[in-house]
């Protein structure tokens, strides 16, 4: 009887890979409405006259309150203070009603609304439809990098002295999974809704109302866990003075020079991937000469080998280490294909050239956040986890709100991809300087960022 007491839910290896399941789900629905409109670029143009100075905004605006208003610092101290129950269902939320404004927006029906016209009677270089659009976008972004930072401290509550790094990764290549389908969908529901920019958008919307379901159903099951682990005396209904989380804990955080390094390689690297995602349909479209449906269709394979990998690469962080050269080994792929990108894709474009290129930064895309984020708690103390995280995600929002404005405003100037591939290598050169210092670091300080994650 006692050994029942004792086990607890997610030492089964069925229960936590279905809790694991069912909060990737969330990301999954979540990464496919991030990247919806990134095929539909050029329909954008035509359609609704975005240009490209516009559409960087739009896809800036993602991050604009979580770095503006500082929003992830809220969001991390709401979810050390709240819990990961309350904080995910939040973020789920915040989710759905930021694309249904978004969704709003970019319809005929707004079009012809008051509230539009008066939107494109300001700032008129930016359409109301645009304004709309962003605005939804906005909210949207802060349930999503809420929901980043819930995940990573799900994870590391339910796999802690398992196969965490392999988890993260598994959630990795779920979410991942959510860009290779969305480049293949997206398209093709907007062709056969005869060139719908709302379809694609409406589909998405719904798939992140099943996300929020999907996600409190794992509620259901961390309350149990937390049932077992009162029971077990492994967690206390009421936490001390030294165990509950205040708000200068913060100062931990900012004072580690281990988390700055990690931070600043996490912006680095993550502002020359997602932003080169949003415009990469449009720069093979443009490069390759083919029509959008096939350049959303080639990159769609970018995240195919980061699915593969990511989990592999993982398991071999939990049981082998070596997390902080796989950082750099991530970085130098990373600069190779984007200098690629710029020199050699334009000279031969070929179709297979450019999937060869787009699978292999899939690889580096596997490298660096399978070893990145299973390294943060190793560095920072479990009682401000997740406001480390949430840090580290507002940091590395400052560079994805400011890279797509810089990357539309780039295009607009020159009218070419090749100063944008050359400023994205330079964040590429940058994360391996930074991976290579923090390798230093932790030799140095003993971290075990190069050490398995597994208890022998």
């Amino acid at each position: 009887m006692v050994e029942k007491i004792q086990r607890k839910i997610n030492d089964s290896f069925v229960m936590r890979w279905t809790a694991l399941v069912l909060i990737a789900s969330m990301m999954f629905f979540g990464y496919m409405f991030v990247d919806v409109m990134s095929p539909l670029k050029s329909l954008l143009e035509s359609s609704l006259h975005w240009d490209s100075g516009t559409f960087g905004t739009y896809a800036a605006s993602e991050y604009f309150l979580n770095v503006c208003v500082a929003f992830l610092i809220f969001a991390g101290i709401i979810l050390d203070k709240m819990g990961i129950r309350f904080t995910g269902l939040l973020s789920a939320s915040l989710m759905v009603a930021g694309a249904c404004i978004k969704y709003v927006g970019i319809t005929d029906w707004f079009q012809t609304t008051a509230f539009c016209a008066w939107l494109d009677s300001w700032w008129v270089a930016f359409p109301g439809s645009a304004k709309m659009a962003s605005l939804g976008f906005m909210i949207f972004g802060c349930g999503c990098e809420m929901a980043g930072t819930t995940v990573s401290k799900a994870i590391a509550k339910w796999f802690e002295g398992k196969e965490m790094a392999l988890a993260m990764g598994f959630e990795m290549a779920i979410a991942r999974l959510g860009v290779f389908a969305v480049m293949w969908l997206s398209p093709m529901i907007s062709n056969h809704f005869d060139k719908s920019i709302t379809a694609p958008v409406a589909f998405c919307t719904a798939l992140l109302i099943i996300g929020l379901l999907s996600y409190t159903v794992f509620v259901c099951m961390d309350r149990k866990l937390d049932n077992q682990l009162i029971a077990t005396g492994e967690l206390k209904e009421e936490k001390t003075s030294d165990e509950e989380f205040h708000v200068k804990d913060l100062g931990r955080i900012f004072t580690s020079k281990m988390f700055w390094l990690v931070a600043l390689l996490c912006v680095l690297y993550y502002s020359a991937i997602f932003p080169f995602q949003r415009f990469a349909p449009n720069f093979l479209e443009v490069t390759l000469q083919v029509d959008a449906e096939m350049a959303a269709r080639i990159f769609s394979c970018f995240p195919i080998l980061a699915m593969i990998l990511t989990p592999f690469l993982g398991a071999l962080l939990d049981f082998k280490g070596k997390g902080a050269s796989m950082l750099m080994v991530g970085a130098v792929i990373m600069i190779c294909c984007h200098l690629s990108f710029a020199f050699l894709l334009p000279m031969f474009p070929y179709k297979w050239l450019a999937l060869l290129l787009i699978v292999v930064l899939g690889v580096s895309f596997s490298l660096v956040p399978a070893a990145l984020w299973p390294s943060v708690p190793k560095i920072i103390d479990t009682k401000i986890l997740g406001s480390a995280y949430c840090v580290i995600f507002w940091i590395q929002n400052v560079g994805l709100l400011l890279v797509p404005l810089l990357i539309g405003k780039a295009l607009d100037a020159t009218g070419g991809y090749f100063v944008p591939m050359i400023i994205f290598s330079g964040f590429g050169v940058l994360a391996f300087i930074f991976s290579l210092y923090l390798k230093i670091e932790d030799r140095r300080k003993g971290y075990g960022l190069e050490l398995p994650n597994v208890k022998n």
